[in-house]
């Protein structure tokens, strides 16, 4: 028997005397298998961590099935296929194939989702829109399983790899050019409160506008969905105003919600963009093909979805800790730009 080898045996033995459990037990936590409890799981977990123990061949393949694992808590057949498209890109490039998992919320994976990767071992895991509990990333890394999260619903851990968008930027980009185009009642509708892209353009918003010394009626910044009921029912609600009070010109933090802002403004008898100018986020395909073209923010869904997976297989081939010791966690923004189409004008009168 190697020296390496008779070493983890040793680590690991000390690990099931002082937690009371058996080899097999440790056997059973380090691969995923669900007939442990879930206290004898995060009691070995704990030692684990607390040893510094590591697998055998920790920062590479090796062991790992040939798989990217692509996490959603929601598919949207528009938004979803643009990050889905930029992961299976790269991943084909590496020879590797790509499993899609629905699973939790907006916020973290069901608690089930862990044995289930566990169990799969792919070579990285992708996350949309989810954070990761640290008893998760525990066992994550303690198997050498790097994950990446796209677009965080929430200000991520400072030590969890991320692929976001200049959403702040966006926002202001958004608002300036319908402030140039001579717009002064102007009205957001962004996605969930407790998202922090959301929140973000809605700064960007409130930054456009405070430095133009516009005056922002808090009923205009509206809270949705990212859907386009959301962005119909709160224009509904808008554009029921009095013609003097109303919005000229709305930012829809998706252009989901755009199409529901279109429609809503339709059911008004308005005409896009006489009447109500819109601007959209996102820059999906179907934003260009709508009567008339949806002015937006282009978010690089498809190169975000490609960035996360280079970054969750660079991490993969580092050794183990290597970026701990760096004292640096890969975090990375990519930038937004305006694109201007017909769904935007000078407000009439």
């Amino acid at each position: 028997m190697s020296s390496d080898v008779s070493a983890e045996r040793v680590t690991l033995a000390e690990v099931a005397d002082e937690a009371g459990v058996s080899l097999s037990t440790i056997s059973k936590v380090l691969n995923g298998r669900s007939d442990v409890s879930p206290a004898t799981r995060s009691r070995v977990e704990e030692l684990l961590q607390r040893r510094g123990y590591q697998r055998r061949g920790a920062g590479r393949s090796e062991g790992h099935a040939d798989l990217i694992e692509l996490v959603f808590h929601e598919l949207d057949e528009i938004w979803s296929m643009e990050l889905i498209g930029g992961v299976e890109q790269v991943a084909k490039e590496h020879g590797l194939s790509v499993v899609l998992t629905v699973s939790g919320s907006r916020h973290a994976p069901d608690p089930d989702w862990i044995d289930g990767v566990i169990r799969r071992r792919p070579v990285g895991i992708v996350l949309v829109f989810s954070e990761l509990a640290p008893e998760y990333r525990e066992q994550l890394r303690t198997r050498s399983i790097p994950f990446v999260i796209v677009d965080p619903a929430g200000d991520p851990s400072p030590d969890v790899p991320s692929v976001g968008s200049a959403n702040w930027s966006g926002g202001l980009a958004a608002t300036r050019h319908l402030i140039e185009l001579g717009h002064r009642r102007i009205a957001t509708i962004t996605g969930p409160e407790d998202m922090m892209c959301s929140l973000a353009r809605v700064d960007g918003y409130r930054s456009a506008m405070n430095s133009a010394g516009l005056p922002i009626d808090p009923a205009w910044i509206r809270f949705g969905d990212f859907h386009v009921t959301g962005g119909r029912n709160h224009a509904t609600e808008l554009l029921s105003r009095p013609a003097g009070e109303r919005p000229t010109a709305i930012f829809a933090g998706s252009d989901l919600q755009a199409l529901g802002v279109m429609d809503a403004a339709r059911s008004a008898g308005l005409s896009i963009p006489d009447d109500l100018s819109i601007v959209g986020y996102d820059d999906v395909p179907i934003s260009r093909w709508v009567n008339p073209p949806l002015t937006t923010v282009h978010q690089p869904l498809r190169r975000m979805g490609e960035e996360a997976v280079r970054l969750a297989l660079r991490l993969a081939a580092e050794p183990a800790g290597a970026s701990a010791q760096a004292g640096a966690t890969p975090r990375m923004d990519l930038a937004t730009s305006l694109v201007v189409r017909e769904s935007t004008a000078a407000p009439r009168g």
